[in-house]
């Protein structure tokens, strides 16, 4: 059995099945059920259309700015039609149209990306064999200007995508496989997780376990030799297999749903390992799976610290009449200091000056003492829905996350950095067991991959989990992506107090 490694299935790896085919009856002598729609088709089809008119529209755009600044000339009509045709050409030979990679991870994106590289290629190839560099002007601009388009019409679909998904819509229908307490862990994360894409609906566990499995609560469609039958029973388009299995069984069960319409993920037992670090590596006939380190220094650091200071330094000059506003607002509310500042805990446990706008009472922590009692936090966090320390011009700053904004001169002076866990207190530093410690081993951030899924509503452990996922997986693709979900989880103000 083959697999390939997908960023899009988080820890889980894929195996794509062959095109369906129509059997008939199958071995089992049972028939599928009626599926719901898969959803995937639908959106792969609303992806090309899109990017089919972000071709058009940017070989306009491009013929219109190049013609109003004198490099551009015309050119017929169906120019713009080659150019969207293009365009989905090139998007589709990088596999961006292929179900199993929509609506999760990076690789539409990276899709796109390698489609404009290519494009300006292309583009440089046409205007020399036609010797004509006003085209190559208008084709490399209308390369960019696509590109653009692209991302933003895929990040704007996956927003709608999981949107639906927390409301249990567009869910493929999943069954986990496997001993008891993975199946149970594997169905659990799953479920907690609707942005997967994937509605268990229920467990194949070994037939001793069957008993204690249905006790637990689990619904239980077979044991693990039942898959197949499963599958065909409940128009299953997902088999989840936990970790632990042996090898010869993996191979029997990819050949026993050959021919359905399944796919068939198999969670590696690596925790928080994914994406770019897991690849499939052939030695000597044998695949292995190969974990790559962990990135904690080179060239994509001193990138990540630059992309910080372009972005950071575009921050505070939009943001500056703001930061004015809000500070004279603070300080004529009680005349106290409109800057806040604490000392937390940095890069390799080293401590620093956190900036924020101050939204508490002058007093707050000599009142901490007497709120403890009520505190409504997950682990060691201090957290409290009505905290009374917090001043009228707090709860607004809280309630728009505009009482962060100093952090960004953290992020000029090197203490932090635009994405990250949150820089901890000391004390609670003192109160970390020894995993929860490699939150460390990267800089803070202003935000982080939990804060944009859930923020305060999560528990601590979901919270550390999602940290350790940012520490053992960080690419800048990630860190875009997670700087683009910021923006629309503060605009729905979720999960802030």
């Amino acid at each position: 059995m083959l697999f390939r490694e997908s960023e899009s299935t988080g820890s889980l790896l894929v195996h794509t099945p062959p095109e369906p085919v129509t059997t008939g009856t199958s071995p089992s002598g049972l028939r599928p059920d009626r599926r719901r729609p898969d959803w995937s088709a639908r959106y792969a089809a609303w992806l090309l259309s899109a990017d089919a008119l972000c071709g058009l529209a940017a070989w306009g755009l491009a013929l219109t700015v190049t013609q109003l600044i004198g490099l551009g000339v015309a050119h017929p009509w169906w120019w713009a039609v080659a150019c969207g045709l293009l365009w989905v050409v090139l998007i589709g030979s990088g596999r961006g149209y292929e179900r199993s990679r929509l609506g999760l991870g990076s690789d539409e994106v990276r899709a796109v990306l390698h489609a404009g590289s290519r494009a300006v290629a292309v583009a440089a190839v046409v205007a020399a064999l036609l010797q004509d560099t006003a085209l190559l002007t208008v084709m490399v601009l209308a390369a960019l200007l696509a590109l653009l388009g692209g991302v933003l019409v895929r990040l704007a679909l996956r927003r709608w995508l999981h949107a639906r998904q927390r409301n249990g819509l567009d869910l493929r229908d999943t069954v986990v496989v496997g001993s008891l307490p993975q199946v149970t862990e594997l169905a659990d994360q799953l479920t907690g997780e609707p942005g997967a894409g994937m509605r268990v609906v229920g467990v194949c566990v070994p037939d001793h376990e069957i008993v204690e499995a249905r006790a637990s609560g689990l619904t239980v469609l077979g044991g693990t030799e039942d898959v197949r039958s499963a599958v065909l029973r409940h128009g299953v388009r997902v088999v989840a297999v936990a970790s632990g299995q042996p090898p010869h069984y993996l191979r029997e069960l990819a050949w026993s749903i050959e021919g359905l319409d399944t796919q068939l993920l198999v969670h590696p037992g690596l925790v928080e390992v994914a994406g770019p670090r897991m690849h499939i590596r052939p030695f000597i006939g044998l695949p292995l799976l190969a974990i790559e380190q962990p990135h904690f220094s080179g060239w994509r650091i001193s990138a990540k610290r630059v992309t910080d200071l372009v972005l950071s330094s575009l921050g505070v000059l939009v943001a500056s009449p703001l930061l004015l506003v809000l500070t004279l607002a603070i300080r004529l509310s009680d005349g106290g200091s409109a800057i806040f500042k604490q000392t937390r805990v940095g890069h390799q446990g080293r401590t620093f000056t956190m900036y924020k706008f101050r939204s508490m009472h002058v007093d707050a922590e000599a009142r901490l003492a007497e709120l403890m009692a009520q505190n409504e936090g997950a682990g060691p966090l201090f957290k409290m829905v009505d905290d009374p320390r917090i001043t009228r011009v707090g709860k607004f700053l809280r309630r728009t996350s505009l009482d962060e904004l100093p952090q960004l001169f953290n992020i000029l002076n090197g203490t932090m950095s635009l994405v990250g866990p949150r820089p901890p207190l000391p004390s609670e530093v003192e109160a970390y067991q020894r995993p929860v410690r490699r939150r460390l081993l990267v800089v803070p951030g202003l935000t982080g991959l939990w804060q944009v899924s859930g923020r305060s509503s999560l528990s601590w452990d979901e919270s550390v989990r999602l940290d350790l996922r940012y520490v053992e997986n960080w690419t800048l693709a990630l860190d875009l992506l997670i700087i683009w979900r910021t923006f629309w989880a503060v605009l729905a103000r979720r999960g802030a107090y």
